[in-house]
């Protein structure tokens, strides 16, 4: 008899339950009983619409909300080199933080400026990018960006002393923003898995010179999944953050607005991760490095560290699911809704 516990055998005995049609279940950990916890709201549309959970997480102790990060776009601190380049610089703290994920489950993360995921660094094609890196975390860790830039500033270990910074430690990466696109960054130290999985991303978009053109809305989802009882396994799959939110949380968006999605998979332990859009169809634009769509359809799959730029419009008022198109990724938190508004 095999005695490993499936992760749906975990989220039984853990005492968590996915809220159906028919209605919902509650979530409690070992050591959180139900009375120790605040009395949770109702919530509107997750018995309606699907899987779901009863309440919410505290974002104020977690010192973010999803919903904030949709929008939350980093410049940094802009100001012009000698030579006329515009300097954009950033600070960013790695550390330890617990993440309550769902209500009553924590999970012991390792966050870049305590959020997952991680600011996203946006600017323009041909800037000059500096990022102050400190280690406040009692792991090495280290910055890895996607794009073109000097091997010294690649953030992996052997490539200079900003592959691996040390506990209290911290390094400048410098470098000039190209190509323009969305892209990502993440921890670079080995295990490598296992620093991804515990938080350690975000997103890097780089305009093009002369923009794009003009939508809406613009939001960022980063995909990605948690591994609460560290079997190589994940339990739970999020966008921004926490799983479920966004059902919880619908995005308000109105009818005949063009909305544009930079969307990045940073998933582990899974080979492939999706986005599904119901009721619609949207432009897509692989890695965002082309000004033209590739293709025009509801659904794309992205691999780990595959992104790209999803455009679309709503002709009539609703409420309308996105997901992954993977039902066990859906049921487990990797869904939401857009709620549109005459």
């Amino acid at each position: 008899m095999n005695s490993k516990l499936s992760r749906r055998d975990f989220l039984k005995l853990g005492g968590v339950a996915l809220a159906g049609a028919a209605g919902m279940g509650s979530i409690k950990s070992k050591n959180v009983s139900a009375s120790t916890k605040t009395p949770m709201p109702q919530i509107p549309h997750s018995d309606d619409f699907g899987p779901g959970v009863v309440g919410e997480v505290d974002h104020k102790a977690n010192r973010f909300n999803p919903t904030d990060l949709l929008s939350d776009f980093d410049y940094g601190v802009v100001s012009t080199l000698p030579n006329g380049q515009t300097l954009r610089e950033y600070e960013i703290l790695a550390a330890n933080q617990n993440i309550e994920v769902v209500p009553g489950i924590e999970f012991p993360a390792w966050t870049y400026n305590g959020r997952i995921p991680g600011p996203t660094i946006r600017c323009t094609e041909g800037d000059r990018i500096r990022i102050n890196f400190i280690n406040g975390s009692d792991h090495p860790h280290s910055m890895h960006f996607h794009g073109v830039h000097p091997v010294e500033m690649d953030g992996v270990p052997g490539t200079g002393p900003g592959g691996s910074v040390a506990p209290g430690g911290s390094f400048v990466y410098e470098f000039d923003a190209d190509p323009f696109g969305i892209h990502l960054y993440h921890c670079h130290v080995f295990p490598l898995a296992r620093h991804v999985a515990k938080g350690l991303y975000g997103a890097f978009i780089v305009d093009p010179k002369g923009g794009r053109p003009p939508v809406d809305q613009e939001m960022i989802m980063v995909m990605h999944g948690f591994d609460i009882d560290f079997d190589n396994t994940n339990d739970f799959y999020a966008v921004n953050g926490i799983p479920f939110h966004y059902q919880i949380n619908p995005i308000q968006i109105k009818v005949n607005e063009t909305v544009r999605i930079y969307l990045v998979n940073i998933l582990e332990f899974d080979l492939i991760n999706s986005f599904h859009l119901h009721a619609n169809f949207f432009n897509y634009y692989p890695t965002g490095t082309s000004l033209t769509p590739a293709e025009f359809t509801d659904t794309i799959m992205q691999t780990q560290a595959q992104r790209g730029i999803i455009e679309f419009s709503y002709k009539f008022p609703g409420m309308y699911m996105f997901h992954a198109h993977n039902t066990e990724f859906a049921e487990l938190g990797w869904t939401g809704m857009f709620e549109v508004i005459p």
